[in-house]
């Protein structure tokens, strides 16, 4: 299997380029530069893409790599900071400009391998102040733009090849283009598919855990579920999941998690009952963080217990994803970021080892080889949900009177939005029941009911989100189903905030 490896320069952008590599079906993972030689030749990739970064690299201490990477003899492309580095160290030089570049930018491209296919001009996206002053000896340069006389290089005899804007973000035209046109370069075809995968990982968690007892913690969640699923498919009923019901989930989640599971897949599932134990524990509490610190707290206590009654456990699943490993660890995958909803669980309960089946694929493969395992669109296509569940939607004091009153707005909410064929077009929408009450007139009669705020944001990555412009007839669907449907609810908001300044959730 060919492969890539991105170096990670501590780049904003690095996921998008190792994304649009395995949309080619090119394997590809993103090491920090502080990897060690060895890991890297042991790696043995085809060929080195090094990313974007905030540094200069004229700077004392600025990240750089064990050169020996470059005695590899693979092609090299190098990104923005990556441009810098690979023209310095090879005797060019780099210096802080008199202007800057920012934003859509107009380059001019000549012949070449690089740009082969893609128009004369177009607009790239520019992020620097630092440019090539000087070229190296043997390199030449091959994309210029109005205030940057060497926006892209190349040193055709070594395949080295250099560009100054970020190929790799959807404002760049061609991007995709020129990152598929490097693949090219260095005779990589794509041979890398979500169901050479599956086969792969589930006979690799065979091979490992043996007759071992395997242990994992189930929410319901995409990443959990996936991973369980290869789990189980590996070593049947050697698997034991246990789902803790702690009350905060949305309308009938808990139900269709077992039907899911234990009924339809045949689990072998604990579902562990604590709603009271979790809102007694809750009860009075209005702080966000306190709420969530309590719900984690609670969450190990409770899985602790359980683990135990299941007795000795050889290995624990985590659905830790790539981007968890890349932010937790700069990429270089020494810090391995435990399971969102299993925060602390390695220091409570004893095991040989850690088994992280999705560890390597982002968000959008993992959902792949969910629907590719036969788990449902329902499951698979879950929203981002917090970890504390409801419990951060519900703001001010949590009961299980005002639980219901959220779990209904929220299910007709999702009804309704997947009715109009807004679900697919959506990246997450819900409802927030807030602690205000406001006056109101139902059925001649003065109320004094709580307000529903709604909330619909789209968004690649979580960082940034703009909401989403729902149709006026639509949002006027909802807000009378929910103000006839929904206990003591008497007023509907829609939120149009985008974050920032906002956050998506509202706690």
């Amino acid at each position: 299997m060919k492969k890539v490896l991105i170096i990670d320069f501590g780049g904003q952008t690095v996921q998008l380029i190792a994304k649009i590599i395995r949309k080619k079906h090119v394997y590809c993972e993103v090491f920090s530069w502080r990897a060690d030689y060895e890991k890297i030749a042991e790696y043995n990739p085809d060929a080195i893409i090094l990313s974007g970064g905030n540094d200069s690299t004229y700077r004392e201490n600025s990240p750089a790599l064990d050169e020996r990477v470059f005695d590899l003899g693979v092609p090299v492309l190098g990104i923005c900071y990556g441009m810098h580095y690979l023209a310095r160290i090879n005797g060019g030089v780099v210096n802080q400009g008199t202007v800057g570049e920012f934003g859509r930018t107009e380059i001019i491209v000549k012949n070449n391998e690089l740009f082969k296919g893609i128009s004369k001009k177009f607009n790239c996206w520019m992020s620097h102040f630092d440019s090539v002053q000087k070229l190296p000896e043997g390199f030449s340069a091959i994309a210029t733009s109005k205030d940057c006389a060497v926006a892209a290089y190349e040193c055709k005899k070594r395949k080295i090849y250099a560009v100054q804007f970020h190929p790799e973000v959807v404002n760049c035209d061609n991007g995709e283009k020129i990152l598929e046109n490097f693949l090219k370069i260095a005779q990589i075809k794509g041979d890398w598919y979500l169901g050479n995968f599956i086969d792969i990982t589930v006979n690799e968690i065979r091979e490992k855990v043996g007759k071992g007892k395997v242990l994992c913690a189930l929410s319901g969640g995409v990443d959990s579920a996936v991973a369980a699923t290869l789990v189980h498919k590996a070593v049947g009923s050697q698997l034991v999941c246990v789902y803790v019901d702690h009350g905060l989930m949305r309308k009938n989640e808990t139900e269709q998690i077992i039907k899911t599971f234990k009924e339809e897949r045949g689990f072998n599932l604990v579902v562990v009952r604590a709603e009271e134990q979790f809102l007694t524990k809750l009860s009075g509490v209005t702080d966000p963080e306190k709420k969530r610190k309590i719900i984690g707290e609670e969450f190990i206590r409770v899985f602790e217990k359980e683990a135990k009654k299941i007795g000795t456990v050889d290995y624990l699943v985590q659905g830790t994803i790539y981007p968890d490993v890349i932010e937790s660890g700069s990429g270089s995958g020494e810090v391995i970021k435990s399971h969102h909803n299993v925060g602390g669980l390695p220091s409570v309960i004893d095991f040989k080892g850690i088994i992280e089946p999705v560890r390597n694929l982002f968000k959008d493969e993992v959902r792949k080889v969910g629907l590719e395992l036969g788990l449902p669109e329902n499951i698979v296509g879950r929203q981002p949900f917090p970890g504390p569940g409801l419990a951060v939607r519900v703001l001010g004091e949590l009961t299980k009177e005002r639980l219901d009153i959220l779990r209904d707005a929220d299910a007709i909410l999702r009804e309704e939005v997947a009715k109009a064929g807004y679900d697919k077009k959506i990246w997450q929408y819900f409802a927030v029941l807030t602690p205000v009450r406001s006056v109101g007139v139902m059925g001649d009669k003065r109320t004094y009911g709580n307000l529903v705020a709604l909330r619909a944001i789209n968004s690649t990555d979580g960082m940034t989100g703009d909401w989403v412009r729902i149709p006026y007839e639509l949002l006027d669907k909802i807000s009378r189903r929910i103000t006839n449907e929904c206990k003591d609810v008497n007023r509907v908001v829609y939120d149009i905030t985008a974050k920032p300044p906002a956050t998506i959730e509202w706690e």
